[in-house]
């Protein structure tokens, strides 16, 4: 069995620093790089394609909203229309970075409230799509099970991985719980069981107790958490004790 980690990264910007990228990059196989919209700057985004082709690790694009104060995590009422530009607009200004460190966006998974409003909402999505699309179709695109995100990725054969949380939680839908719920997401040993459990078994606890059938190919540990690092060391021990392989998310789609 196999399974792609990713991680958002990037996210500091100017005096601000966020995350430990580095120590990071040493338990992932797929990095979602912040674009400059809702954290990260050209400097940081620069260091950090340079960090991931350091380590093997795969680029991806994380657009979010224009949105610094809020992190991006508030919603915004935009049209379908300006949210295909700010992803073209980011995924272009990762894609000069990349360029120019001699590698390639692997994947692209929209951050915070973009990615929830992708999730529920086609229009939103099949424009987040086609920005993508025009870029290079070739892109994976992240989403959660039961999403209008996959569904429109699946109409238009845009290639997408499903996606999990080691440190969110789940509804019964396969979606995902912005604000933790359960006491358990601060034990590092049983979140990272709750990963394998999910890889192998394609099962999970939601945030209300019951169990959920999800599949993914991709499990996501956020970097803005101080002990993210922590995390991921014990993830990335239980699956290889497992026997699952971690690998990049293009070995998978």
């Amino acid at each position: 069995m196999k399974i792609d980690l990713n991680c958002d990264m990037g996210e500091s910007f100017g005096l601000h620093v966020q995350g430990n990228d580095e120590e990071m990059m040493k338990y992932i196989t797929s990095a979602n790089i912040a674009c400059g919209f809702h954290s990260g700057d050209p400097h940081v985004m620069r260091e950090t394609v340079a960090l991931a082709k350091k380590y093997g690790v795969g680029i991806g694009a994380h657009p979010g909203l224009p949105d610094l104060v809020g992190f991006g995590r508030r919603r915004m009422d935009c049209t379908a229309s300006e949210m295909k530009d700010f992803v073209t607009y980011q995924m272009g200004a990762l894609r000069e970075f990349s360029r120019a460190n001699g590698v390639s966006i692997q994947h692209c998974k929209p951050h915070g409230a973009m990615y929830m409003q992708a999730m529920e909402d086609h229009e939103v999505a099949r424009a987040i799509l086609e920005a993508i699309e025009e870029i290079d179709k070739n892109t994976i695109v992240f989403a959660v099970n039961n999403s209008a995100m996959l569904d429109e990725a699946v109409k238009m054969g845009i290639p997408v991985a499903k996606e999990g949380y080691a440190d969110r939680e789940h509804t019964a839908d396969g979606s995902l719980v912005l604000t933790r719920k359960s006491r358990n997401l601060d034990d590092f040993d049983k979140m990272a069981e709750r990963v394998v459990r999910l890889v192998k078994e394609k099962k999970v606890i939601t945030h209300d107790g019951e169990d959920a059938s999800l599949e993914v190919e991709t499990i996501c540990i956020h970097g803005d958490n101080p002990d993210a690092p922590k995390l991921a060391k014990s993830v990335v021990s239980a699956l290889e004790n497992a026997g699952v392989e971690i690998v990049p998310v293009k070995q998978l789609i």
